[in-house]
């Protein structure tokens, strides 16, 4: 089974994204009976579709499992949809920001993404891993993202599961943060979680995404 892994470049003057380490920590990595391979998006509005169109036309995956970066966020966020809506809270890597744009002018409202989240929460909770379902992703890159998978796999006629994972800050980029310009915002408004731990919840969300795969193969068996 390969599963496509993606992360996120950094982004809003920030060296690091904990969705890149991840992504590159964890590729050609085997779990189980998944082997991964990941790449590194774009943080832009205009090259993110042509950059998922190239890494699923390079590995075919059978799942897809994206990675981003919620600075706001204390937990793993667990993604169920992505909105056909680009309204950027702040410009992405290129100077851009996008206002009130469709992502696909005539395609639906919003999609559902198709991994087992409640699975994912379910086993995130039991290795003692906070997390949450999420029904926004919010309107920036990360939301677009699940969006434009959706799309480009339609496109292809893939049965390929996709969802999307929002982690929280690294400790290192909360400290960043709290000593730099932006020291007035309060402490607890600015939330982390370490590298170890972020990397072992998308390893358990892969193993749930191959157990919920095997299952449905074996219940298409018996039909």
């Amino acid at each position: 089974m390969n599963l496509l892994l993606t992360g996120f470049e950094p982004f809003d003057n920030s060296d690091r994204n904990p969705s890149l380490e991840i992504a590159r920590e964890l590729d050609r990595r085997r779990i189980g009976d998944v082997q991964v391979t990941s790449r590194i998006l774009p943080v832009s509005m205009q090259r993110i579709a042509v950059a998922l169109d190239t890494v699923l036309d390079e590995t075919r995956p059978d799942l897809v499992l994206s990675l981003g970066l919620a600075g706001h966020e204390s937990m793993i966020r667990i993604e169920r949809f992505g909105m056909n809506l680009a309204d950027f809270p702040i410009a992405d890597n290129d100077g851009a920001r996008s206002v009130d744009q469709a992502l696909i002018p005539e395609g639906t409202v919003g999609v559902a993404t198709t991994i087992p989240n409640r699975a994912i929460y379910d086993a995130l909770l039991a290795a003692g891993i906070p997390a949450r379902l999420s029904n926004t992703a919010g309107l920036y890159l990360c939301n677009a993202c699940i969006y434009l998978t959706h799309a480009a796999l339609t496109r292809r006629g893939s049965p390929a599961r996709f969802g999307f994972l929002h982690l929280p800050y690294l400790p290192e980029q909360v400290a960043a943060l709290l000593a730099g310009p932006r020291a007035g915002r309060l402490p607890e408004q600015v939330a982390s979680m370490s590298l170890e731990t972020m990397t072992r919840a998308v390893e358990i969300a892969i193993g749930s995404c191959a157990q919920s795969n095997v299952a449905s193969a074996r219940a298409a068996s018996r039909s």
